[in-house]
């Protein structure tokens, strides 16, 4: 009798914990990814961002250059983390096209990785113009202005140093993309020298920042094209205006265009001169990196049921 009422206060139990567990979950993968994606861009944004309006606002009160390249970097790292075992966490509109291109992720997913990019990065600036309403308000006295000494939409969107080329520019976001990509595809390269596992995230973070110290002054190195286009048509219509657009010789084109192709030669050097020369595997090599592969593809599974 004892083992009876066990057995019935044991399957009471199991269904008390399902009728409290979740009974709605998200089974198509694309949603998934475009949730995934959206989120982590909009993580990444919002600590972007807020870091330069935090620099830009408090006059360098709270923040000069660095905090504004540890903001970005700090941001991507936690990005990652947020979306990197569901969408690959690209945040990048200039990644998603230079995994296409080179095979690792279908064309056919390009549309939905670029729209939610879009979304997360318009989102997140209609956060930190929210949340930094009044300061910014404060800051210029209402008078909302892209150039001039007390302009504020570079807390946004990227914009070129007066001296700065349309030419330059253009070869400044090619070259910080490539170099971008190259270094993601080594860290990711498991043949070579790869980040330690569970230290991607942060590694990804490093490399940001690494880039924003030596190569942001010029034009504030997007290096990424969603990152850009959707704060600044934020800007246009949260009371900028068309300015955002012709400012720097119609500067607003050169970080939609550079950076695709500064990501693909970035992965094509790399592939050239490094990737396609690893020496043959040898077998147990070999079974590692399979035992590797089949983990991961396991977890993958995992994550998805």
């Amino acid at each position: 009798m004892k083992d009876l009422q066990s057995v019935k206060l044991g399957v009471s139990q199991r269904k008390r914990v399902d009728a409290t567990g979740p009974r709605v979950w998200i089974k198509n993968e694309l949603v998934r990814v475009g949730l995934a994606e959206s989120l982590c861009t909009y993580v990444m944004m919002v600590f972007g961002l807020g870091s330069v309006a935090q620099v830009v606002t408090g006059e360098g009160a709270f923040g000069q250059y660095l905090s504004i390249n540890l903001g970005f970097g700090l941001g991507v790292a936690m990005g990652v983390h947020v979306g990197g075992k569901v969408s690959g966490a690209h945040m990048n509109a200039a990644v998603s096209f230079t995994m296409c291109t080179f095979g690792r992720l279908g064309w056919k997913m390009l549309p939905l990785y670029v729209f939610a990019q879009l979304f997360g990065s318009f989102l997140a600036a209609g956060t930190i113009y929210a949340v930094y309403y009044e300061a910014i308000y404060d800051y210029c006295g209402g008078n909302l202005t892209v150039t001039g000494v007390k302009a504020t939409a570079g807390i946004f969107a990227t914009y070129p140093a007066p001296y700065l080329s349309l030419v330059a520019g253009f070869i400044d976001q090619v070259f910080g993309t490539a170099m971008l990509l190259l270094c993601l595809l080594a860290l990711a390269d498991q043949k070579n020298k790869p980040a330690a596992p569970g230290s991607e995230p942060f590694a990804v973070g490093l490399l940001v920042m690494l880039i924003g110290i030596s190569l942001g002054s010029n034009s504030g190195y997007a290096i990424n094209p969603t990152r850009d286009i959707a704060p600044r048509v934020f800007t246009a219509i949260a009371g900028w205006g068309g300015d955002v657009f012709r400012s720097g010789n119609g500067w607003w084109w050169v970080p939609l265009v550079a950076p695709p192709i500064g990501g693909v030669l970035g992965a094509g050097l790399y592939r050239a001169l490094v990737e396609m020369h690893h020496p043959p595997l040898s077998e147990q090599d070999e079974r590692l990196v399979d035992e590797f592969e089949e983990s991961a593809s396991l977890q993958k599974q995992e994550n998805i049921c």
